[in-house]
């Protein structure tokens, strides 16, 4: 899984998509997927949502994914550059993209380099918010040098140069399209994220934002072979557990996407022999997401905003809340409780690969409640005749939320009763993922806005290289109004010495180097409380027997092959 990583072992992965045995372009009618977290938005560049960068990776694509082994793999490029085949420059400082031709967008018009730069001052312009611009991280241009040549150049040497459009959170949007939707104005373009017009396998025919995306087969897909199915029904909404049934035991669907559900019902609906679950573990970590700045609605604009370190959150801000907050959890109790084999412990944001995996925070792993009350005690947080704790008249009393699902209401109700034995007060909320996880600016519920004092949920990164991963905690990636709520930083944490370290992660080459480095960056977040670790989450799904193709991928979007799978 470490192939990806470095320019000498990236050599060995430029492996075109091999074409799945089949009885040719659309002829295996509709292809039905169920994904409980229902798509709000098909341009990945204006949501972190993982259920938004799946739907739009049907139908555009960046210029290579990564495979199901964590190989990089030519998608619109001829092929992965390197220093060998004399893409990456020798000092390192660029990288020249290849692209195929022939191809053209689903609208007919050619797919050409001048697309690919558009892309990049779509997402680099400076009054808007891009998911994707930890992946564009010391780019200083994108140049079309040629109708189908991309010059990518650095700031500095890039011993891992494959950030930008790179995996399916960094794909290629058409230039024709979004012209007119650039910096402050990406999110009012509505015809355009609904609409996304794309190289892929599959069109949009029909969008219902937080309901249905209906896809058609792209005649001008470039591989006159594909895809097998003639239409795409991804269908959002409802939970987990009426998911996983709709494809093991009714049959109604073929593909059900994460799968949170105790293992034990996972199991028994197995057996009624239509469906088989399937899982991988990759980066996935369950964690809390702990607010550091003020969310008061009193606030207004500055509501949960850094405001530079001048707007502190009442009690988070304490080091001993924070560090008490992780000691009263016995996470062992939530993997048992919530995921059996499809979950274990970590102590980290960073689980893997194994390289990069910290043991410095295994503290975790035992639950101390007694240890987390005398903290709490040495920090002068007394508790009241309520039980609850207070300190210069501010409770211990916070906000828990997540998404809506039978899992993560069961880790709340845990994680309550833990919290509640040393004093602290805890009200949950949970919020329908459509919302949670959209891109509705409007909204108050969305994960980037983080209006509360802890927020769960789970994420991950393209490829097995962290190191985009890793510069989403700096101080410029925090949501605010003035990057359209866009941003990773969801605790708003902000420190020069972490900052520094991303810098030097990006510039040093040595796979060994790279880890020690990484590590350090995933102990300060976690010693420092801003991030709360729970567990390191196996990748779960079911597809029924009929379904051919499918290839589980925790490197890249899950439709990342779609135009392979196949009815057997």
């Amino acid at each position: 899984m470490l192939r990806a990583r470095t320019l000498v072992l990236a050599t060995a992965a430029v492996a075109m998509f091999a074409s799945a045995a089949q009885a040719g372009r659309g002829t295996d009618g509709q292809l039905k997927i169920l994904y409980w977290q229902a798509p709000s938005i098909l341009n990945p560049f204006l949501s972190g949502g993982t259920k938004d960068v799946d739907a739009s990776s049907i139908i555009i694509e960046p210029l290579a994914h990564y495979d199901e082994k964590g190989n990089i793999v030519a998608a619109l490029a001829e092929s992965v550059p390197t220093v060998a085949n004399g893409g990456v420059a020798k000092d390192l400082k660029s990288i020249t993209w290849q692209l195929k031709k022939g191809v053209v967008w689903s609208d007919g018009t050619p797919f050409t380099a001048a697309d690919v730069e558009f892309t990049a001052d779509y997402c680099l312009h400076p009054e808007g918010g891009c998911n994707a611009a930890e992946r564009f991280q010391d780019v200083t241009s994108v140049k079309a040098v040629g109708s189908h040549t991309v010059k990518i150049t650095f700031g500095l040497a890039k011993p891992f140069p494959y950030g930008p459009f790179v995996g399916s959170t960094s794909p290629v949007i058409q230039k024709a399209q979004f012209k007119d939707c650039m910096g402050a104005k990406a999110p009012t373009c509505t015809k355009q994220n609904f609409g996304t017009i794309g190289t892929g396998p599959f069109k949009v025919k029909e969008f219902k934002p937080n309901d249905v995306v209906l896809y058609v087969m792209n005649e001008n897909y470039r591989d006159k072979n594909l895809p097998a199915f003639d239409s795409v029904l991804m269908k959002g909404g409802g939970d987990a557990v009426s998911a996983a049934r709709a494809v093991l035991e009714t049959g109604e669907f073929d593909y059900a996407w994460n799968l949170q559900v105790e293992p034990e019902i996972l199991s028994t609906m197995a057996k009624a022999g239509k469906g088989k679950v399937i899982s991988a573990f990759g980066t996935s970590v369950e964690r809390l997401m702990v607010q550091l700045t003020n969310p008061d609605s009193a606030l207004g604009d500055k509501r949960a905003t850094y405001q530079g370190g001048k707007n502190p959150h009442p009690f988070n801000k304490d080091p001993a809340v924070r560090r008490a907050l992780s000691m009263a959890i016995d996470r062992a109790i939530l993997v048992d409780a919530g995921y059996g084999p499809a979950g274990q412990v970590t102590c980290n944001v960073l689980p893997a690969p194994a390289i990069y995996a910290s043991t410095a925070n295994d503290w975790c792993k035992t639950q101390d409640t007694a240890g987390a009350n005398k903290l709490l005690d040495d920090a002068g947080w007394k508790r009241g005749s309520d039980g609850v704790r207070a300190k210069d008249g501010v409770r211990l009393s916070l906000l828990y939320q997540t998404s809506t699902n039978s899992v993560r209401q069961g880790t709340q109700a845990l994680i309550k009763q833990m919290w509640q034995a040393i004093g602290v007060e805890t009200e949950l909320k949970n919020i329908s993922a459509s919302v949670f996880f959209g891109g509705d600016q409007s909204s108050p519920d969305t994960f980037q806005k983080n209006f509360t004092d802890i927020e769960m949920y789970t994420n991950n990164f393209n490829g097995t290289d962290p190191e985009s991963y890793m510069l989403r905690w700096t101080c410029d990636k925090m949501p605010s109004p003035a990057t359209q709520w866009i941003g990773q930083n969801m605790p708003r944490y902000c420190d020069p010495k972490y900052d520094q370290l991303a810098k030097d992660l990006a510039k040093t080459a040595a796979t060994a180097e790279r880890a020690i480095i990484a590590k350090k960056m995933n102990d300060m977040l976690i010693e420092y409380g801003a991030i709360i670790p729970l567990i390191h989450r196996g990748a779960v799904a079911a597809h029924a027997l009929s379904l051919g193709g499918v290839k589980q991928n925790v490197w890249d979007a899950t439709p990342w092959n779609i135009q392979d799978w196949h009815r057997k």
